[in-house]
């Protein structure tokens, strides 16, 4: 019986392909799980086959654990201070095992064991598919419309399987059985049924790779594509930019007559490509990113992370775009938050920010206006910029003189000083709840508490809109606030 288990095991691993090591490892599986169905509860079976001689020993084993640990499985564990009784230097993860009786190889359940070895076998067959196909380096899969599964699509080249799921597709593309499909490889998941490797035709990075098949230069490192966006199937943006002076990035990615940007168009169902130059500089490269609108004028709060764009009356819609589609791109893009809007309303907003700082000025610093609208002349926003820019600068404004220039700075510290002990005070009165909330900084709570939040429920029943504007946090990042103090409401 042990010498036709070796053929067996043979045959079987030149039939599939697949290395005697792991059929043995499949035989042995078959082994444990008919002896632990005999057992019955959750022992754990080890089954060791002689890989020359076909003979085989089975042992009964035991997960050492640790003491304050518990038995959280007693068939199948045993205590760190009772294993040490038996084997003084044994670990807590290391396993005691005890030789109990094989089963006989034909008491086994036919249908169980070869259920399970030949589950064993296509598991191998298609790790091993797997591997080979990762180790080849390709980021696109070509292959062929195997069959819909719950409106996703199998697509097949040669072995391998990759899923292409519905949400990955571009909207009102039709895929039948049969076709020719190219997809962008997003990654695996292990725990997948069925085919592991995710697969995406909306993904940013499929149409990077297709403008690398297109484009040589980009492959001999000419040119790079730094960014992608995309509104999948409509409208996309790549930003680009040349390593050599000699290339133009822009001209080289549209090709001749278009042949090359034409070429991904049309495997993308006719989704239009905008080609941006790539600029180090933020403020250029969002100007890039909103052609074909023209951009008079641009604001950069550094600190929000966030521009204003300043557009004439004729190029507002081009900018913004049918349903906001060109400044979303562009914000995507380019990481940066961008706030379209006409001179008139970039003027009130600039006359309202300045009203702001000089009501800060002539409070905090005590000065009159003329003085506030000096420093607001020279650039000025803030009470740590009077405070702390340094000397020789503000000495460089010709209205004040020394004397002046340290009775500011002094004010503006003194003024800072006492803003931070407000601030802890107002902290003080708020809950700890809300002070333990995950991603609430002390800035944050100061700015709650100055808005009445003083609770986590306080600020659970806060809309977005209301939360940005006491804030000055962006939606996303106020949404997850907001449904972070909501939690305790279901987990109570």
């Amino acid at each position: 019986m042990n010498r036709e288990m070796l053929m067996l095991v043979d045959a079987i691993s030149r039939e599939k392909n697949v290395d005697r090591e792991v059929v043995f490892g499949a035989v042995e599986a078959a082994l444990a799980q008919a002896t632990k169905k005999l057992h019955g509860g959750e022992v754990d079976i080890r089954v060791s086959v002689d890989r020359e001689t076909g003979d085989y020993e089975t042992f009964r084993r035991w997960h050492v654990v640790a003491n304050e640990a518990g038995l959280q499985i007693p068939d199948a564990e045993i205590l760190l201070f009772e294993a040490q009784e038996q084997i003084a230097d044994i670990e807590v993860d290391d396993y005691i095992e005890e030789p109990i009786d094989s089963v006989p190889i034909g008491r086994i359940g036919a249908m169980a064991a070869k259920q399970v070895i030949l589950q064993k076998i296509r598991d191998a067959e298609r790790e091993q598919l797997l591997s080979d196909f990762l180790a080849r380096g390709e980021k696109i899969f070509v292959g062929a419309v195997k069959r819909l599964d719950k409106g996703d699509v199998i697509v097949e080249s040669g072995r391998v399987e990759g899923r292409l799921k519905r949400s990955e597709m571009i909207p009102k593309e039709n895929l039948r059985s049969g076709d020719r499909v190219r997809a962008f490889l997003l990654g695996i998941d292990p725990t997948a049924r069925g085919p592991q490797i995710m697969l995406s035709r909306a993904a940013p990075g499929f149409m990077i790779e297709l403008f690398r098949q297109e484009v040589p230069e980009i492959e001999q490192g000419l040119l790079e594509i730094k960014s992608c966006a995309r509104d999948s199937g409509s409208r996309a943006k790549i930003a680009v930019v040349s390593h050599d002076r000699r290339v133009d990035p822009i001209g080289t990615c549209v090709g001749v007559r278009g042949s090359r940007v034409n070429a991904v168009t049309n495997e993308l169902a006719g989704e239009r490509v905008d080609i941006v130059l790539w600029s180090d500089d933020p403020a250029q490269f969002v100007i890039g990113a909103l052609a074909p609108a023209n951009v008079q004028s641009i604001v950069v709060d550094e600190e929000r992370h966030a521009m204003d764009v300043v557009v004439d009356e004729e190029n507002l819609a081009i900018a913004i775009g049918r349903g906001g589609q060109n400044v979303r791109l562009a914000s995507e893009l380019t990481g940066w938050r961008i706030n379209i809007m006409t001179a008139e309303e970039s003027a009130a907003k600039q006359a309202q920010e300045s009203d702001s700082v000089r009501r800060l000025f002539v409070d905090k610093l005590d000065v009159d206006e003329e003085v506030a609208d000096i420093l607001i002349a020279e650039g000025f926003t803030s009470l740590e910029e009077v405070a702390y820019v340094p000397m020789s600068e503000m000495l460089e404004i010709e209205s004040f003189d020394e004397d002046t220039v340290n009775e500011l700075r002094t004010r503006a510290k003194d003024a800072l000083l006492t803003m931070e002990i407000a601030r802890e005070e107002r902290v003080e009165e708020v809950s700890q709840d809300l002070r333990d909330l995950d991603g609430l900084t002390p800035d944050l709570i100061s700015r709650l508490a100055d808005g009445g939040i003083h609770t986590r429920d306080d600020l659970a029943d806060l809309a977005v809109d209301e939360l940005t504007e006491m804030t000055g946090i962006d939606d996303e990042a106020a949404k997850a606030l907001i449904m972070k103090a909501r939690e305790h409401w279901f987990t109570a």
